[in-house]
């Protein structure tokens, strides 16, 4: 994993960085069908104040889980709209610190470059984790879009002062959009096409789902999801 910075920073310095880092984010590239597709996630904090990060790991094409790696921690930096990966990054972090399993491609609940400074929480951990990361997020954050049709996979480009940002997607018939956008190392086109590939009925791509659960204690690994073969390609985040 990439020490960029430290988290233990004031709220002009948290802004400073994003723009900074911003110029880092890859918004081209063409991946490969994937072996592993990992998604993360996180929880509110609890009444002691202790949030939960996930990160789970699924086989592709068959999206079942393979590995789920948990851990808390109490959020160091104030709430502030635009710089929640500064709140929710390092237990995000820390829970991927605890795979086994090499993801080739990351789902994040949260915004990638669709953010006001091209800098949300899926650009944040694919320039930490140096990975290709797509950003799904259940709300939009700036930008607009016209409308979208009813049709699953349809979707209208998502833009920012001209400048296209991400997607509203259509993943379920009934239900809200998703807003897909670059986290790092990959193209618009390709982050809409992994999505609806991963996306099994519900709004989320499974990956996404699946860390939610996860996140909120609702989800239990199987004993030994890890296969010997997963599991000996050896520690990513160490």
């Amino acid at each position: 994993m990439a020490r960029l910075h430290s988290w233990q920073v004031s709220v002009a310095q948290a802004v400073e960085i994003q723009r900074q880092l911003a110029n880092r984010v890859l918004t081209g590239g063409q991946l490969a069908t994937p072996r592993f597709i990992a998604g993360v996630d996180i929880s509110a904090a609890d009444a002691q104040g202790v949030a939960t990060g996930a990160a789970v790991v699924l086989e592709y094409p068959s999206l079942k889980l393979v590995e789920v790696g948990v851990a808390q921690g109490r959020f160091d930096f104030p709430y502030v709209p635009g710089l929640l990966s500064f709140r929710e990054s390092p237990i995000t972090l820390a829970a991927c610190e605890k795979l086994t399993v090499v993801p080739d491609l990351i789902l994040v609940d949260g915004q990638g470059i669709a953010h006001p400074r091209r800098l949300g929480l899926a650009c944040h951990l694919g320039l930490f984790l140096d990975k290709p990361t797509i950003g799904c997020a259940k709300s939009r954050l700036c930008g607009g879009h016209d409308e979208v049709g009813a049709e699953v996979g349809n979707y209208a480009e998502l833009k920012d002062s001209g400048e296209i940002i991400g997607a509203a997607l259509r993943t379920k018939t009934g239900v809200n959009l998703l807003y897909v956008s670059i986290g790092h190392k990959i193209d618009l086109k390709t982050a809409i096409h992994w999505v609806m590939n991963c996306c099994r009925g519900y709004r989320l791509p499974e990956p996404a789902r699946l860390a939610h659960l996860a996140a909120g204690g609702n989800l239990k690994p199987e004993r030994d999801a890890v296969t010997a073969e997963a599991g000996s390609q050896g520690r990513l985040f160490k």
